[in-house]
């Protein structure tokens, strides 16, 4: 009975969140319709928020998930205020909802979260969330560094340049020094292009040494970092990747639910006896998924010699139970039966097919 009273006493706060100012509704215990005020965006404006309650161990706060980040759940938190921060793709809405604005997305929010159907995401630490900031920020440098071969590579192609074999190799590299063009505007737009490049990946040479010899080895996430290494195909990167994104693999209940949070599930639209399904949902952070996707991939003939060494010789730390399954599914995949490997490593075009192995449960990637 006093849980169902402490309950009914809670005060819900609905926040639509902006860059200058915070939308919110005040449901109170016995009211159907939430009382909305605006307020500004700063830590002294909140706290005097708090402030208007007596008790703020009965308040309970949301707000969306976005790109004003988890300062606000902090703040919240810090001043004993319960606070949620909900998936925006979660929220239930109506069919025929066609008005949005800062005060109906207040209003919704409170009455939700007294309902209970809001989902609420996991909220890193500071720690946790600036590991995956530079994580995203190698990330960004290698989009910058695609867009700039892109943008080298169009213009060339635009005035009769064309490299008629693979690209970015040493030999082609060597020949987008060669080039030189008559007009000082269009070979000054070259030089410009390939100076940024070599600037792009020098600052990405930089930033993955300091991933892997620094924060690679993070008390906390060192032993994820190293399960995740026993896995064939994942190199430091990828596991430093994979874990500052997920952070904390427990919270999945299965192999199912990791698998629908990375987006590699594919999307339905069943009805009756029709049954209808498309590509992959891409619900994730996308970063995730492309660490995924590539794990699934075959490694090219000319890039095998730079394979991965065995589990075994590279990760001496992790626990002997971990170890010795994954040295002995190795061995088992490339000694002990190799004329098996290859009857059936090949497809109809002569190519190998990608060898994947699975070790280990779910629970082997708790750290």
């Amino acid at each position: 009975m006093d849980s169902v009273t402490a309950a009914a006493e809670k005060i819900y706060l609905g926040m639509d969140t902006s860059i200058a100012t915070i939308v919110v509704g005040v449901l109170r215990p016995g009211s159907e319709v939430p009382v909305v005020e605006a307020i500004p965006n700063d830590a002294e404006s909140v706290r005097r928020l708090a402030g208007k309650f007596p008790d703020r161990r009965l308040l309970a706060a949301c707000y969306e998930a976005g790109p004003g980040g988890y300062e606000l759940h902090r703040l919240l938190v810090s001043m004993g205020v319960a606070c949620d921060v909900v998936a925006p793709s979660l929220i239930p809405r109506g069919a025929g909802e066609r008005v949005k604005t800062d005060r109906r997305d207040a209003v919704h929010l409170a009455l939700l979260h007294r309902a209970g159907l809001l989902t609420p995401v996991r909220v890193p630490s500071p720690e946790e969330e600036a590991i995956r900031d530079l994580v995203r920020t190698q990330a960004d440098l290698a989009d910058d560094r695609k867009r700039m071969m892109q943008r080298i590579n169009a213009l060339l192609t635009r005035h009769g340049r064309v490299w008629k074999t693979a690209r970015w190799t040493a030999d082609h590299r060597t020949w987008l020094e060669r080039q030189s063009f008559a007009e000082p505007p269009l070979q000054a737009a070259l030089r410009t292009y390939l100076a940024a490049l070599d600037a792009r990946e020098a600052e990405l040479a930089v930033l993955e040494r300091q991933l892997r010899d620094c924060w690679a080895g993070v008390e906390w996430l060192a032993p994820a970092v190293r399960r995740l290494g026993c896995y064939r195909g994942i190199a430091e990167l990828t596991a430093l990747t994979l874990a500052a994104e997920v952070t904390d693999f427990r919270r999945f209940g299965s192999a199912r639910a990791f698998m629908g949070f990375t987006g590699l599930t594919p999307s339905e639209y069943s009805s009756g006896a029709r049954t209808r399904r498309a590509g992959i949902t891409k619900a994730d952070p996308q970063l995730i998924r492309s660490a995924r996707v590539g794990l699934g991939l075959p490694a090219p003939a000319r890039d095998r010699g730079h394979a991965a060494a065995p589990p075994a010789g590279r990760l001496p730390a992790d626990p002997r139970q971990i170890l010795e399954g994954a040295a002995a599914a190795a061995c088992h995949l490339h000694q002990t039966d190799p004329a098996r490997q290859d009857s059936h490593g090949r497809g109809d075009r002569g190519r190998p097919r990608a060898r994947r192995v699975r070790l280990g449960r779910d629970d082997q990637l708790n750290p």
